[in-house]
């Protein structure tokens, strides 16, 4: 399988996108707007403790103080019972500390610190100042958990290294050879911080966390990308500098590019990108998919659309949703679509025919790094299955609500508000005393009314024995209106 990395870098945004044999996969963003401070490390400054709080207020930099409690500081483990040393005892007003945010500072809060600093990485995270090797609760595999744990602790002590990690969802199955490479790029990272720090004036950052491209980068390591590209001379020449250091064997296949057009134009990444915040997904056969996200789950519904195929219809039915299998993969990475998903293929009578959509549901699954798991088909025909949430989707990460129906997805039609606007100006004649009323709508509502409902205004107008007016103002939305008095 052929792999490349696009990265499209502007002062302000960085997006990339990771093709796979020559058609989008997956997007990742990366806003200078939302950019946060957890995980990055500082060398602090103490300025205050405060021995009734367990506390101290650390300067690193910010805007406002950072606050560091007794319990995020490390110091050596406690017999049972223990009670943790006073802070006062640990930390003095002027010393310097190397500290990592846990939590970005909010409204008139500061950021929260730690003392225990930990490194991520693809498949582990370095603990500088442990010991152990842990494994994540999500492999549940005893055999795996035993054969992971074995394994790192056996490449850090063939390697000759100290501290503790913690193998992450991502490293279950993954082979000795990644994983030594894993090691070895965060042992090479930590000695970076540490000669970073000793050389830096207090109060400043020693260790950002990495920019997306990097990021991608680390992440991708031990696996076959064949080239990077990237649109940005200044960030190729960091990037390039960064894998010199860090992952010298991905230096040859890393390119800037220089195009004629954007980056993203190549393959279509950007027609894929907007075809992604669709809800119809239409494939060659001539059937679609109708991908529905909400708070609770996501829906896929498949269609035969336009496919007549052959003249057997559960053959036509088969081939349809043996399409929709890929394509459903496909579209649940590129959206980045996660938690519980319900798909509905088209009902099939054959129960071979049921099971072999699902084994190819499974083997495209495969191929998602996110986990997944899949609870069968039902009686009803729905397949079951959840996907790990890494990040946020591609639609709330590129979209908001919409400000006309409140993220509903529909409007009331003009003849509903028309209505409401009639029982309206009878409940305001009935509860006030005016000589005259006006309607203040959308010009298609007015339109309506004096239209259609003429007949029904003017019936309401001889009721209420007032005059009404209607007044369109084409700045008002089209569920929007006022009933004024006068």
């Amino acid at each position: 399988m052929s792999e490349e990395i696009l990265a499209n870098v502007t002062p302000h945004e960085t997006r990339v996108a990771l093709i796979e044999n020559g058609i989008l996969q997956e997007v990742y963003l990366q806003r200078s707007t939302n950019a946060g401070v957890v995980g990055n490390v500082y060398l602090g400054s103490v300025q205050r403790v405060l021995p009734g709080m367990q506390a101290a207020f650390i300067e690193i930099g910010l805007e406002r103080t950072a606050f560091l409690h007794v319990t995020d500081i490390y110091h050596q483990p406690l017999s049972e019972g223990d009670s943790p040393p006073e802070i006062q005892k640990l930390l003095h007003e002027g010393d310097t500390v190397l500290v990592q945010v846990i939590k970005d500072p909010i409204s008139t809060k500061g950021a929260r610190l730690t003392t225990n600093i930990s490194i991520p990485s693809r498949y582990l995270v370095l603990l500088p100042h442990g010991s152990n090797v842990g494994i994540s609760a999500r492999i549940e595999d005893e055999g795996e958990r035993d054969r992971l744990k074995n394994m790192v602790e056996g490449i850090r002590m063939r390697l000759g290294l100290e501290g503790g990690f913690i193998v992450r969802t991502a490293g279950e199955g993954v082979t000795e050879e990644a994983m030594t490479a894993d090691i070895q790029f965060l042992d090479k990272l930590w000695s970076f911080i540490r000669a970073q720090s000793q050389d830096s004036q207090p109060a400043c950052m020693v260790y950002g966390d990495l920019p997306l491209v990097m990021r991608m980068l680390r992440d991708l390591l031990g696996t076959e990308v064949d080239r990077v590209r990237i649109d940005s001379k200044e960030n190729y020449e960091h990037v390039i500098k960064f894998a010199q250091r860090f992952i010298p064997e991905v230096v040859g296949r890393i390119e800037l590019y220089s195009g004629d057009g954007p980056i993203f134009d190549l393959y279509g990444a950007e027609d894929e990108v907007q075809k992604a915040l669709l809800p119809r997904v239409n494939l060659k056969s001539g059937g679609y998919l109708i991908i529905e996200q909400t708070e609770a789950m996501v829906t896929v519904d498949v269609n035969t659309g336009g496919f007549v195929g052959t003249r057997n219809p559960e053959e036509t039915i088969f081939k349809t949703n043996l399409e929709a299998a890929q394509a459903i993969c496909r579209q649940l990475r590129l959206r980045n679509l996660g938690g519980i998903i319900i798909i509905d293929f088209i009902d099939m009578t054959n129960e071979d025919h049921r099971q072999q959509v699902l084994r190819a549901l499974e083997k495209y699954l495969g191929q998602d790094p996110a986990r997944t798991m899949i609870s069968g088909i039902s009686a009803l025909g729905l397949v079951e299955m959840t996907r790990k949430r890494t990040r946020e989707s591609l639609e709330h990460m590129l979209c908001e609500p919409c400000v006309h129906c409140g993220g509903r997805g529909f409007l009331k039609s003009v003849e509903t508000v028309c209505h409401e606007i009639l029982r309206e100006v009878m409940r305001s004649a009935r509860q006030f005393d005016a000589t005259e009323m006006m309607v203040l709508a959308n010009p298609d509502v007015i339109d309506m009314l004096l239209d259609e409902l003429s007949t029904a205004m003017a019936e309401l107008e001889n009721y209420i024995g007032k005059p009404i007016k209607l007044q369109a103002e084409a700045l008002y939305q089209q569920e929007l209106f006022d009933v004024v008095l006068a």
